[in-house]
């Protein structure tokens, strides 16, 4: 996440035109690539998951059990009983490990069967139990590792130093999309769209910098000039409590660091981020034709204390008004393509094809979806 500044984003803009030609080729339909497992997804906000509480999460049509032990950890398992297939988040927390609620077989945190009470030591041989998933906790968010769990040692959590610092209170975000996670990464890059928004900022003209791109990330440089029309309160208030008049100037920095993505505003003249925004697409169902939007937006404390508690409220509204006009218009996208069979856009903007390109190369093929019982057998 870059700091760069208003003099800095302008030289930069005369060095950096884009992306790679070849990016721009469109090989394949990127609604059916999907989320790499192999990186660490939020599955649910800390407080969701209560001592002595299951809760039940997904991942790609993969279901899991969330709980948290008598100690304070928080374990993830596949969330089913290797004995009846019952959902283990329908059962009993004891101490460390949970308890089917059907016939009380016991797991630990890793997935491992501690306890069949009804089976005596050396009467038979129990199953080997569930897959047990990797879990942290940051930011007030889980993070489940999904994939190869041998990597997850090696895999590092998002780096959000503005997160619990002094001069920051963070405010978070957790709203599924029914869309694929694509659609949210291209919204949020492209700033074109602020048409979208014209009745909460008023008159916005984005202007791009310049971006770069690499094998994992693509970076954007906006210049955002506010020239009129009513503008919301809560964005002003959002802007470090700054309520200016038109002709303002911002700079915002967005990237998509796979599978992340960061938004930093910085006014003109000021040393600091007013706000900084930190996003997660996680995928919910086989498909990912639905996604869960996770974010954290860390807000600039004014120099009057006291102030961004009294225009907390004002700044939710605002947020939560932009984010459900963004999410009408990217779940609009969905339903075109799932009426379509088939991506139709015609994409001309090169940061967007090149963020395309970004997250076709590091994500996964979509596995195919399941049979119905039946379907394909010889009578």
């Amino acid at each position: 996440m870059t700091e760069t500044g208003f003099d800095g984003a302008r030289e930069l803009a005369a060095d950096t035109g884009g992306g790679r030609p070849e990016a721009r080729r469109e090989p394949g339909d990127l609604r059916r690539v999907g989320a790499n497992p192999d990186h660490w997804y939020p599955l649910a906000r800390s407080r969701s998951v209560r001592p002595g509480r299951v809760l039940p999460a997904v991942f790609a049509g993969e279901r899991l059990a969330l709980f948290r032990g008598r100690s304070g950890a928080v374990y993830a398992l596949e969330d089913r009983c290797a004995h009846r297939q019952v959902p283990l988040s329908m059962g009993v927390v004891e101490g460390e490990t949970l308890r089917c609620c059907y016939h009380a077989w016991a797991y630990r945190g890793d997935g491992r069967i501690s306890q069949i009470p009804y089976l005596s030591r050396g009467d038979g041989r129990p199953p080997r139990g569930v897959r047990g998933y990797p879990v942290r906790e940051a930011y007030g968010l889980v993070f489940v590792f999904p994939g190869d769990p041998e990597k997850a040692a090696v895999t590092e959590l998002p780096d959000l130093p503005a997160f619990g610092a002094p001069a920051y209170r963070t405010m978070t975000f957790s709203r599924t999309v029914r869309c694929h996670y694509s659609f949210m990464h291209e919204n949020l890059l492209d700033m074109n769209h602020q048409f979208l928004h014209r009745g909460v900022v008023g008159r916005i003209r984005p202007e791009l910098l310049g971006y770069t791109t690499g094998p994992r990330s693509v970076e954007a440089r906006y210049l955002f000039t506010h020239s009129g029309g009513k503008r919301n309160r809560g964005a002003s208030l959002l802007s470090a409590g700054d309520i200016r008049g038109s002709d303002s100037a911002d700079l915002l920095t967005i990237r998509t660091e796979y599978p992340y993505q960061t938004l930093d505003l910085v006014q003109e003249g000021a040393e600091r981020p007013a706000f900084r925004l930190w996003a997660a697409y996680v995928p919910e169902d086989a498909e990912q034709r639905r996604c869960h939007a996770y974010g954290l937006l860390m807000i600039e404390k004014p120099r009057i204390p006291g102030a961004l508690h009294l225009a907390w409220p004002l700044i939710r509204r605002f947020t939560e008004r932009v984010f459900a006009e963004d999410r009408m218009a990217v779940e609009a996208e969905q339903r075109a393509w799932d009426e379509q069979g088939e991506d139709r856009n015609h994409e001309v903007f090169p940061l967007i094809l090149d963020v395309r390109e970004v997250l076709r190369a590091n994500g996964v093929p979509l596995r195919p979806p399941a049979a119905a019982p039946g379907c394909g057998q010889v009578q």
